[in-house]
């Protein structure tokens, strides 16, 4: 979607996204989804303790290379049933030139659960 064809969006708009860091602890294959997936356990802090996610990362990512690695998040839209897996964030990231994504991550380490401004 071009930035011509997305409506504007105002900063109290943005302020309704929690977006934060978080650090992946577990990571597995996820056959049973309809598109290639990776089911995720990140830790995203005390507040908010460890949560799960799916996210169509298998071009870019083993799950073996995804633990200790942080990424962004979106936490406070409602949980989604995804097959048999309850999607309670969603995992950010861009597309490559291909179509296929790449997570967003800080650059430098940040303690799990710190909000994005």
């Amino acid at each position: 979607m071009s930035s011509e064809t997305t409506p504007p969006a105002s900063i109290e708009d943005f302020l309704k996204l929690d977006i934060r860091v978080g650090t992946v602890t577990r990571a597995e294959p996820f056959p049973e989804a309809r598109k290639p997936a990776i089911k995720l356990w990140v830790d995203m802090g005390e507040e908010l303790g460890v949560k799960k996610s799916s996210a169509q990362i298998t071009v870019h990512y083993k799950p073996e290379e995804l633990i200790g690695r942080q990424v962004m998040a979106v936490v406070n839209f409602p949980p989604r049933q995804i097959g048999p897996v309850k999607s309670e964030i969603l995992v950010l990231g861009v597309s490559d030139a291909a179509g296929d994504i790449i997570l967003l991550a800080p650059d430098q380490s940040a303690p799990n659960g710190s909000r994005m401004h």
